[in-house]
């Protein structure tokens, strides 16, 4: 709402018929109304809410209170895992060159370990072989095919032989009609020339080894 200067209020005054001045009465009355119901309402103690105290304050004002928390124990956290993240790292170059140093003396004993199996693998292959070879130069008791079942050669008991003990030498084939040599050695350690074509049957008297 605009106001008018006092000139041009008293001129639509003089034109509306009505007498000057009045307009001004009315301004005046208003604003001693206006005073008067101010004046009243301070009087009777009446004031304005304090926006504090509502609820909506006080839930903004809690929720608020509960995130400062959680953001100062949300510091204190991370300044734990940071200090212990720096002393970690801290101590990784020395940690790197004990594992090296570790993984230097494991692959030292890896590879000697590799040595050594290595050796008892030759020593067992060894023995295996010797054993294989003691084994085919040996005969016990039974009727054996020479150049066949056993090799060509000179055999002899390998301990001392008991009165049981029988040996025979045949023809291939013959089933044992025709001898080509026995005995009844009665004890010692009787020996053997065998050659192929031949059987050789041994009976009671142990084994006989390969000269």
């Amino acid at each position: 709402m605009s106001v008018l200067p006092e000139e041009e209020m008293d001129v639509m005054e003089h034109q509306t018929g009505k007498e000057p001045g009045r307009w001004k009465l009315k301004w005046t009355a208003g604003i001693a109304v206006a005073v008067l119901l101010f004046a009243g309402g301070a009087a009777a103690g009446y004031t304005m809410p304090d926006p504090k105290t509502s609820e909506a304050y006080l839930s903004l004002d809690k929720e608020k209170s509960a995130a400062e928390q959680d953001r100062d124990s949300a510091r204190v956290d991370y300044g734990r895992v940071n200090a212990l993240y720096s002393a970690l790292l801290k101590g990784v170059p020395d940690r790197e060159v004990k594992v090296t140093a570790r993984e230097t003396v494991v692959g030292a004993g890896e590879a000697a370990l590799k040595d050594a199996q290595a050796a008892v693998q030759k020593r067992e292959d060894a023995v295996a072989g010797a054993e294989k070879q003691k084994a085919a130069n040996t005969i016990r008791d039974g009727t054996w095919v020479v150049g066949t079942d056993i090799e060509p050669g000179t055999y002899r008991a390998a301990a001392a032989v008991q009165s049981g003990c029988y040996w025979g030498i045949y023809q291939s084939g013959s089933n044992g009609s025709k001898i080509i040599e026995n005995d009844i050695p009665g004890g010692g350690r009787p020996s053997v020339l065998l050659a192929a074509g031949q059987d050789f049957k041994s009976s009671r008297c142990g084994s006989w080894e390969k000269q």
